[in-house]
């Protein structure tokens, strides 16, 4: 076997070795010939079991490859399967006008915080924030535009005669009474029944799960769900009978005696029936705790009532209230000309 430059094919690829080959045969001058040979087999049958072990990689290699592929391509079919299931369910899904009111104190803007970060992942959400002003402030409509909500910005004052005085209790007048017709005359000014939609009445103090909204979509005229931490309860509801599906009661302990003894977080109406009830308003005349009852009784009857949330066993939506934050400080800062949030908004 003559050692001249030549070309060895290994492993399918032609390789120069001229250099490598006048080393070796340098170092095998006088070496007997079968030790040679013996040499050239030991590599020849260690490159070709290394083959094929690359070759058997090489395979491993390619199935997952296009495992992957396929497995990939499952990804991708699922995402538009889900991106056409929730672009259906927005066609078809009621658009929900919630109505908030709101006015200026130090928790404003953390309490429309709250609420916005769940209103945020509701489809085919329309807020409508008014606020008891004269005027629309730099705050409100600030914190609405940077929001990423579809939103509606309005105001109007709440007559003085009917204002709460520093420290009277909640209670003592109705609140939110002109905000919420405001909104109610916007809506009737600007949609017909075509539109498919529900009409929710949610203050800025109260905490939503998202399955409400979910629940919402269900509704036909009125849908009432039970409502947390409200009324001296741990939960005030409607009490349903799962064989009818109907509304036979409620459990209610404040002024049971109601008509309709529910919580303004407690129910949402079809923007269809507001529509069509154009003549129903909220009143400065209803009594303490009235204010539901008496603008459902302009608009359906009980037995129209649409119990939700799992006929009602499950709760959705807390009352919440913030509690006013203790200032003292900044009171006193405030009556020496300062304040800790210069050019800050809080």
């Amino acid at each position: 076997m003559t050692m001249t430059d030549s070309t060895f094919l290994i492993a399918g690829t032609t390789h120069k070795k001229n250099g490598m080959w006048s080393g070796l045969r340098a170092c095998l001058r006088g070496v007997p010939l079968f030790i040679v040979v013996g040499i050239f087999m030991f590599f020849t049958i260690l490159i070709y079991s290394d083959r094929l072990k690359w070759e058997s990689a090489e395979d491993k290699l390619q199935q997952l490859a296009n495992t992957v592929i396929e497995q990939g391509q499952s990804i991708d079919n699922l995402q538009r399967t889900l991106t056409d299931r929730v672009n259906i369910f927005s066609r078809n899904a009621p658009t929900i006008f919630a109505i908030t009111p709101t006015f200026t104190r130090p928790v404003q803007k953390a309490e429309l915080t709250r609420v916005a970060q769940t209103f945020l992942h509701v489809p085919n959400f329309h807020w409508i924030v008014i606020e008891d002003s004269i005027t629309k402030s730099e705050l409100v409509s600030n914190f609405l535009q940077e929001s990423g909500l579809v939103y509606k910005h309005l105001n109007i004052v709440t007559p003085p005669n009917f204002k709460l005085g520093k420290n009277d209790p909640n209670w003592k007048k109705p609140r939110g009474v002109a905000q919420r017709n405001e909104a109610l005359k916007w809506l009737r000014q600007n949609f017909n029944s075509s539109h498919n939609g529900v009409v929710y009445f949610a203050d800025d103090d109260n905490t939503y799960s998202l399955k409400l909204f979910k629940e919402m979509a269900k509704i036909k005229v009125v849908g009432v769900w039970p409502v947390g931490l409200v009324g001296g309860l741990m939960v005030e509801r409607p009490i349903c009978d799962p064989a009818t599906m109907k509304v036979t009661g409620f459990n209610a302990a404040w002024k049971p005696e109601r008509k309709f003894p529910l919580d303004m977080a407690g129910f949402a109406i079809s923007l269809r029936v507001v529509l069509e009830k154009k003549d129903a308003w909220f009143s400065f005349e209803s009594k303490n705790g009235y204010q539901e009852t008496e603008i459902l009784e302009q608009m359906v009857t009980r037995d129209q009532l649409e119990p939700l949330a799992d006929c009602c066993t499950k709760v959705y939506v807390w009352h919440t209230r913030t509690e006013p934050p203790t200032l003292k400080d900044e009171n006193r800062l405030n009556r020496k000309g300062k304040k800790s949030n210069v050019d800050i908004e809080v």
